[in-house]
Formats: C-alpha cells, sequence, structure tokens
C-alpha cells in the first residue's frame, strides 16, 4: 500500500506540493495525473526516497523508503526512462541491480526472456531503443518481487504491442493483490488500465476517485421511430433529454429502462449506446477548473 499524508514540499517561498493526501490501495491500479509543473513527479521523488519533504509522510507498506529493509523486495520503481550505464550489457545490468539490492541475480534470465530482451540480453543497453530501455526498466523493478510498484511514464517508446504487453503486466500485478502508482501522459492508454484516478495541479489534489465514480453516470445516444414520442416519455421519467442530430441525448436513465419505456409506448429503438466520460476529458474538465 501507498499513504501520502499532507504532503508538502517547499522550495524557497514556493510549494511544489501542498498538503498532498491519497492512498493508492492494494488490487487496484492508481493513476497520478497532472500538467508539467504540477507536482506529480515531485510526489513521486519523495515516495521513492529521492527527495525530502519538508513535511508530512509519504509510505510504502506503512514505511518511509529509508526505513525499508531491502527496499528492492517492497517496491520496484520505473523513473527517467530507465537509467542504465549504456556500456553495461542488459544482463549485466540487472546482474549489478541484484547484486547491489541484496535479491541475488536468479531471477534476471527468466526476467530477460518476461520482458521480451533475451535476443537483446549481451547487447549494450547504449545501442538500446528507447522502448527497450523501458523494458529493461520494468525488469529491474521486478527483480525483487516486490508488491509495490511505482512508474512515471513507463509506456514512453513503446511501439502498440509493447503497451499492450505493459497494461497486461500491471493488470496482473494488482490483481494478484499488488500495488500499482502510475505517471503518465498517454491519457487513453492509462484509461485502460487504471481502478483509480488522483489529478494534482499547482502541487494539490484537484480530484481523486474511482475512475467509475469520476466518469459519472453513462449519457445515452438514442435514435428512434418517433423521436418526440420518446424525449416526451423519458422526461416524464424524470431524464434530461437533449436532441441532437436526429438523436436523443438522454441523461438519468439506464439503458434497460429507456428500452423498457419505448417499448410501452410503442417505438421502434434503432440505436443506443451509453456514453461515459473518458479520462481524458475528465482531466481536462479537472485540470482547467471546468
Amino acid at each position: 500500500m501507498i499513504e501520502i499524508k499532507e504532503l508538502t514540499k517547499t522550495y524557497g517561498r514556493v510549494d511544489a506540493v501542498r498538503d498532498v493526501t491519497f492512498t493508492a490501495a492494494p488490487g487496484r491500479v492508481t493513476g497520478l495525473l497532472g500538467l508539467n509543473g504540477s507536482g506529480k513527479s515531485t510526489t513521486l521523488r519523495i515516495l521513492l526516497g529521492l527527495t525530502r519533504a519538508t513535511r508530512g509522510q509519504a509510505l510504502i507498506n506503512g514505511k518511509r523508503y529509508r526505513e525499508l529493509d531491502k527496499p528492492l523486495t517492497h517496491v520496484g520503481a520505473v523513473m527517467e526512462q530507465g537509467l542504465s550505464h549504456p556500456g553495461q550489457s542488459g544482463y549485466a545490468h540487472l546482474v549489478t541491480q541484484s547484486l547491489l539490492g541484496g535479491v541475488g541475480r536468479n531471477r534476471v534470465g527468466a526476467l530477460l526472456e518476461y520482458v521480451g530482451l533475451d535476443d537483446a540480453a549481451v547487447k549494450r543497453t547504449g545501442d538500446y531503443s528507447l522502448g527497450m530501455r523501458q523494458r529493461l526498466a520494468v525488469a529491474t523493478a521486478l527483480l525483487g518481487e516486490p508488491n509495490v510498484l511505482v512508474l512515471d511514464e513507463p509506456a514512453n517508446g513503446l511501439d502498440p504491442p509493447g503497451m499492450a504487453w505493459l497494461r497486461e503486466l500491471l493488470r496482473a500485478h494488482a490483481d494478484n493483490g499488488g500495488t500499482v502508482l502510475i505517471s503518465s501522459h498517454l491519457l487513453a492508454e492509462l484509461e485502460q488500465v487504471v481502478d483509480d484516478v488522483v489529478i494534482i495541479g499547482e502541487g494539490r489534489i484537484l480530484a481523486a476517485g474511482p475512475l467509475a465514480e469520476l466518469s459519472g453516470t453513462a449519457r445515452l445516444r438514442v435514435r428512434g421511430s418517433d423521436p418526440a414520442r420518446l424525449a416526451e416519455v423519458y422526461e416524464k421519467a424524470g431524464a434530461v433529454v437533449v436532441p441532437a442530430d436526429g438523436l436523443l441525448l438522454v441523461s438519468g436513465l439506464s439503458a434497460e429502462e429507456a428500452g423498457d419505456l419505448a417499448l410501452d409506448v410503442r417505438v421502434a429503438i434503432y440505436e443506443m449506446t451509453a456514453e461515459n466520460r473518458h479520462l481524458e476529458d475528465i482531466f481536462m474538465s479537472v485540470a482547467e477548473g471546468r
């Protein structure tokens, strides 16, 4: 579990983050979203012991990072596009990191295969593409079999199959009881995997909650044989109805309720589609104060 409690980091007279509080729970993928300069990277750096907080706490499994015994066995992180020595091979990098982390080297070969780098194991990481470096960073994060993953822009440089692989990895980690905290600007990709969303702006939490709740109740797009009659019966049932290009945009009814009402008044339904707000819509609405 990750717990951020009233976290504040001040540089001079500027608060990079101010009273930030949220939780990333086991069994769920939490997305941390924010514009550039919003404070999300500062929050992650404090969580991982790379920066000291002015006040407040950032805890991993109830402890500050520096208090963890063998941190690699508790938390795996992908930060700054997977830094590695360009002269080392991917294999040598993982061996070095495993020895430094005190977790042994027995998983190195299996992890290289798992992230799709077994054919590039002896290649210098300086010759890796950005996507290959990201895969190596993920392998590094998994060395100690941690139950917490913290990832900052892990999809940068990945091709579509790589993004699908990453989504499956994160989903599987959460489904097995692990905690995932991920920051990314690729909101369409993020939407496919996150359970919870935390939006930060100007160092403060602007919105937080399950994605399903932030998306709101689905609006229905309904096309039928008698739009005027449908609108009348839907409004009598308490829905908000907006005509749009031969369609009705209906809020406040489920698809089942809308279908049953149309059947009661003998109006044929040709099309009915539920529309939820996408993550990008939610983010832009919150970040721009709309």
